[in-house]
């Protein structure tokens, strides 16, 4: 299965009774497997978890912690970009080359690396002595 479908099929698992905007992520790890990832809402907003949490936690929780494809979809007409924390998790497991496609309810897809999402991430050697 690819990754597109991956994260298109995971995303109809979406809980989102709220804004009713699903989302779906499928990650590539190292070994190449695929872990997949939904959006969950709740009730209080901040305590929702974001597609791309989800299927890094199902990869970490393999025994997996580097990530080399990513592929997120959305119910909206256009491409998403995964959200600002988001950003930072993947670039926890993935190098700034990794490529990110972003698709949508439609056939447009857009393709950044991780470096390009977000340019300048924090990383543990900033915490080097």
């Amino acid at each position: 299965m690819s990754l597109r479908d991956a994260a298109r099929a995971v995303m109809e698992n979406a809980y989102a009774p709220y804004s009713r905007f699903k989302v779906g992520a499928a990650i590539r790890a190292a070994s190449g497997a695929v872990y997949r990832g939904c959006n969950v809402e709740n009730a209080a907003y901040p305590e929702g978890t974001c597609a791309e949490a989800g299927a890094i936690a199902a990869m970490v929780a393999a025994g997996e912690t580097r990530l080399t494809e990513v592929y997120v979809t959305a119910t909206g007409p256009d491409p998403v970009t995964p959200c600002g924390g988001c950003r930072q998790k993947l670039a926890e497991f993935g190098t700034s080359d990794v490529v990110v496609t972003m698709g949508c309810a439609g056939t447009d897809e857009l393709r950044m690396t991780l470096g390009e999402l977000l340019p300048g991430a924090f990383a543990s050697q900033h915490m080097r002595d």
